[in-house]
This record gives C-alpha cells, sequence and structure tokens, in this order.
C-alpha cells in the first residue's frame, strides 16, 4: 500500500502529516511512503530527512497519481479533488459537521475519506485523536504567547525596590487545551482560576492548583466526551459569576468549541470594556467564530486598551512537535484500520464508523 503525504497549502499552516520517524516505522510495518518534496520544510524537517529512512519524494502531482492513501491535516481543497480518483482513499480533518458542501464535492469523487477530528472519545480511540494531542500543544502555546504580549510577568517577586504581586490568569474551557493551559501558567507562578459548563472538571482543576469559579446550578454534562452546547440560562449565569475574575484577569485564555458548531461566545464586547487596561485575551476558538465577541481569526484587536488574539494558536506555532504528534495519531490510526496492508473495511466497528464519513463516493454521515 502507498501512502502519499502532501504539502499543506494554507498559507499559515507549518505542519506536516508525517514525520520522517513515523513514517521510518510505517516502511518497517510494509507500507510504501511518498512524500511532496518541501513538504516538512516548515516543520524543520527536509527532503532527505525523508529520503534517508526509506521514504520517495515526489512531485505533487505524481503523488496523487500514485497513492493509494492520501494524507494531510487540513480539508483536502478543490484542487485536490481535480487530482484524485475514485479508488483513493483520502484521510485529514474534514470539519464534516460544518462543511456539507466539501463533502457533497469529495462525495462526488467517488472516494472514500475518513476524517480524523470525528475520532470518537473513548479509550482506546486516545492514541489516534489528533484533537487532543494538537489541544495540549495549543494549551501550552497560547500561554506562552500570552506572557509575551503581557506588561507584567507572572510569579510573585520580591525584590529590594518592592513586591510585584502575581499575575492573575482566566481559563474558560477545561479540556486538553484548557488543563495545559491552566498547569503551565501554574508553573510559572500565576494565580490561575477557570470555569467550564461542565461540573465533572471541577476536581481535574482543583488538581492542577487552580480556582475552579462555579455557576449556581449543578452544571452541564458533557457529550461524547465533550462540552455539548449550554442553555441561555446557563450562559447568562456563567457570565455573571465569572465576571468578578474576568475584570480582574492580566491574561484570559478561552478554548470553548462545541464539535461541527460555531464556537460559543463566552465574552460579550461589554464584559470586555470592563477587563482591566493592559489585559489580554487569547481565543483559541476563533476559527470557528471565537469565544469573544471582538474576536478576528488571525488578527489582533485592540479595544479599551484590551488586546485580544484571535488564533488556533499552537499546531503552526510548533509545528514540529505538532507534526510528530499528529503522525503518532495517524500511525496508530492506519495501524488500526488495516491487516497485513490492507484496509479491514469493519464498517460497525466503532472507531471505523465513526471517521468513515465517505465510502466509494456515497455519504455515510452529514
Amino acid at each position: 500500500m502507498k501512502i502519499g503525504v502532501l504539502k499543506e497549502t494554507p498559507l499559515s499552516e507549518k505542519r506536516i502529516a508525517i514525520s520522517p520517524n513515523i513514517a521510518k516505522q510505517l516502511i518497517g510495518k510494509g507500507f510504501e511512503i511518498l512524500v511532496e518534496e518541501d513538504a516538512g520544510t516548515k516543520s524543520s524537517f527536509k527532503d532527505s530527512d525523508f529520503t534517508s529512512v526509506g521514504v520517495v519524494v515526489k512531485k505533487r502531482n505524481d503523488i496523487f497519481k500514485e497513492s493509494n492513501v492520501l494524507v494531510k491535516i487540513n480539508p483536502f481543497d478543490n484542487d485536490d479533488l481535480k487530482l484524485v480518483n475514485k479508488d483513493q482513499i483520502l484521510m485529514s480533518q474534514l470539519y464534516y459537521k460544518s462543511q456539507p458542501k466539501l463533502i457533497e464535492a469529495i462525495a462526488a469523487t467517488g472516494v472514500t475519506a475518513f476524517s480524523m477530528d470525528a475520532m470518537p472519545r473513548i479509550s482506546r480511540a486516545q492514541d489516534m485523536d489528533v484533537l487532543s494531542s494538537q489541544s495540549n500543544l495549543a494549551g501550552y502555546k497560547a500561554v506562552i504567547t500570552g506572557a509575551n504580549e503581557m506588561t507584567k510577568i507572572f510569579p510573585l517577586m520580591m525584590t529590594a525596590a518592592g513586591t510585584i504581586i502575581p499575575s492573575r490568569v482566566l481559563i474558560y474551557g477545561v479540556g486538553v487545551a484548557g488543563l495545559q493551559a491552566i498547569a503551565t501558567a501554574k508553573r510559572l507562578g500565576a494565580v490561575v482560576e477557570a470555569t467550564d459548563i461542565r461540573m465533572e472538571t471541577k476536581e481535574q482543576t482543583e488538581s492542577l492548583g487552580a480556582k475552579f469559579i462555579s455557576v449556581d446550578n449543578t452544571g452541564e454534562e458533557s457529550e461524547g466526551g465533550y462540552a455539548k452546547e449550554a442553555s441561555e440560562d446557563y450562559v447568562r449565569r456563567q457570565k455573571e459569576a465569572v465576571n468578578k475574575s474576568l475584570f480582574q484577569a492580566d491574561l484570559v485564555i478561552t478554548t470553548a468549541m462545541v464539535p461541527g458548531r460555531k464556537a460559543p461566545v463566552l465574552i460579550s464586547a461589554e464584559q470586555v470594556s470592563q477587563m482591566k487596561n493592559g489585559a489580554i485575551i487569547i481565543d483559541l476558538a476563533a476559527a470557528q467564530g471565537g469565544n469573544c465577541e471582538l474576536s478576528k481569526m488571525s488578527e489582533t484587536v485592540i479595544t479599551n486598551g484590551v488586546k485580544i488574539i484571535g488564533t488556533t494558536m499552537a499546531p503552526e506555532s510548533v509545528s514540529t512537535n505538532a507534526s510528530e504528534l499528529y503522525a503518532k495519531n495517524m500511525y496508530n490510526f492506519l495501524l488500526h484500520l488495516t491487516e497485513e496492508n490492507k484496509f479491514k473495511w469493519e464498517l460497525e466497528e466503532e472507531i471505523t464508523d465513526g471517521t468513515l464519513i465517505v465510502h466509494e463516493g456515497k455519504i455515510r454521515k452529514n
């Protein structure tokens, strides 16, 4: 089986779906790996890093012609789909719930397509979960970026000239990204608070030494391992409970997303107007509309002295590590789906069923 690794086309994207180390492991399992020229350059992987482990480096058109499986990180676009043939299998993040037209275009080519972001949140799929591996890095890098943007330091510092009080950090969403943000901010010496609609995250927050801001009810439950969309009443009461901490915060990191839907607005323009001058908001949900009403993807907005940075953050900015983790997820997924280098096609198996969006030109999930 020939696996073709394509260069990512978005200008801001620096990752690659398969790293040289994982390519070597796949070759050891009997797969042939083809990589597009310069596909790993922005992740600090040279073409020679790939060829030295047995990978064949090819031009883009040749990758499409010769591969049985095509892998990417970002969704296949219209230019990609012009080059595929119906016998090929596509693997990438497809965001199928929010991109129905893309799924229809994929199906029209007759191919089969797996969506890496549709991985079910079950224990045996943890090592294939790209959302978790990438979000973990996002939480870390969001704190580091916030520290760089702030005009204050994080830790308590006692000097001959006086005492510097620690910065205050507020984190919305205690998922993978939020937990890593909490841990990183605590290590840097900040006073950290966090909030989430799922009361089950309270213990996780407190285990890292942060304060959990509770809303006056039993909270909302998660759905399939993800936070589900909260009711309007809950959102209102959450804002009331969090406002005091928000208005005191030096750095705010928002991570709340609902799969397949627009991100919930957790910080309104009115709330921003009451925040401290010089405060920073890092909105990791900007690509899905943003948790802050004023966020704009890939832009920095300054209003009333508050700097709002809309970003997806980690995957692009720490592309070497992000590529290595994504590649390991892909490796585990490929081994799960295949036997003796052939796809098993166990359509009712939970992981296969959850991620197989298009099969031989037919849409299975929408």
